[in-house]
């Protein structure tokens, strides 16, 4: 009888824990979008101090940094403008040399593919405007992949294809829309950069792409819709406002690049200050979920304007994840980047931020900046 009561013990331990594991599997939920975006590794500025801004993000993000900040993982990375940063200032026009460089850091995840990291331009990536037309990021980053043989970017490697140019561009994730725009700081002051290379820091974008980003969101209505950009729209952010990015120092003030409309997208086409953007939000409250940007470096608590890094206006949650660098502006620079994760069936989104050194906090996650936030829909991977 004793060993009769132990093979029916070990009989009903094998039913109760193949019913557990059965109920477990039809009950396992579908995994979580990860979203890892960041801004501002201003490579070359960085280079010149022995920090590697981009590849050490990766290196963390993959396997821990070495002070302590703890791996973490993502599905796309999003960098939104101003890798380069070129010359002894910081400033000037980016060359092939940079591009070599460049390319290095974005190829040097060992766990992800470069296709996974989606690209826009910043106002420090612009060309001359001697030059071909941004002929520097349509070479070396190139996010369509046109030209592989120096952006090592596939296309067909995409794990959410790109549609679009180097200009503007869109790709779905579930029901998640991206619109990529990128900042067409060229064609000479005050809305371009001129001939001596500063960095006419106002953000601009052609009318072309706000009427396609009016014509994307209004056909999209079903979709949880993230607008992209390297500036934040005004008034939105810190140190987004009217002149408050020369005033709170973020930007330098350039007489003849608009220096009131430094801290966020000052130009559609030549207008000025149009008011675009906001126009449109004002009159269609919450017709996207997030504007993600970058441009104004500051550490994680930084407030300027009555503003923080994530605001809300217009129903649109609005959040900066600048910037990489670490000594790029570095009287106010903190290297740090937002991890945003998308859960099925969920309409909440949980926003944390990444410190890459210890200059300011511990390195890893920083919890007083962690905000939960509504997207207005719930997520899925299926549209």
């Amino acid at each position: 009888m004793k060993f009769k009561h132990i093979a029916f013990t070990a009989v009903l331990t094998t039913m109760l824990t193949v019913t557990f594991s059965c109920c477990r599997e039809d009950t396992v939920a579908e995994p979580q979008f990860k979203l890892w975006a960041a801004a501002d590794a201003h490579i070359h500025t960085d280079l010149k101090y022995g920090y590697e801004s981009f590849a050490n993000a990766l290196r963390q993000s993959e396997f821990g940094g070495e002070g302590g900040g703890e791996a973490f993982d993502w599905d796309i990375m999003l960098h939104l403008g101003d890798l380069m940063g070129s010359s002894d200032d910081g400033q000037g026009f980016p060359e092939d040399s940079q591009g070599v460089e460049v390319v290095r850091q974005l190829t040097s995840a060992k766990k992800h593919r470069r296709e996974q990291i989606y690209n826009l331009l910043g106002n420090h990536d612009a060309s001359s405007p001697d030059e071909p037309l941004h002929w520097w990021f349509r070479k070396w980053v190139d996010p369509p992949g046109e030209t592989i043989g120096y952006s090592r970017v596939h296309s067909d490697r995409r794990p959410y294809p790109v549609v679009g140019s180097w200009e503007r561009y869109y790709f779905r994730v579930g029901n998640i829309l991206f619109l990529m725009m990128g900042d067409r700081n060229d064609g000479g002051p005050p809305v371009g950069r001129s001939s001596n290379g500063r960095g006419y820091p106002a953000g601009s974008v052609t009318r072309e792409t706000f009427d396609w980003w009016v014509r994307m969101v209004e056909s999209n209505s079903d979709c949880i819709i993230v607008t992209c950009h390297h500036h934040m729209l005004k008034s939105t952010t810190v140190g987004s406002g009217p002149w408050e990015g020369v005033e709170g120092r973020f930007h330098g003030s350039i007489p003849d690049g608009a220096p009131e409309g430094a801290g966020y997208l000052y130009f559609v086409g030549a207008d000025a200050d149009s008011g675009l953007f906001e126009c449109y939000l004002e009159e269609h409250p919450a017709a996207i979920a997030l504007w993600l940007g970058g441009h104004t470096h500051a550490n994680p608590d930084a407030y300027y304007g009555g503003r923080s890094h994530i605001e809300e206006k217009w129903g649109v949650t609005f959040i900066n994840v600048a910037s990489l660098s670490r000594h790029h502006a570095w009287y106010h620079t903190t290297p740090m980047s937002r991890h945003l994760a998308f859960t099925p069936g969920s309409s909440e989104l949980r926003v944390r931020c990444y410190l890459h050194t210890s200059d300011y906090a511990d390195e890893g996650w920083y919890p007083p900046a962690e905000r939960f936030v509504s997207i207005g829909k719930a997520f899925s991977w299926d549209r």
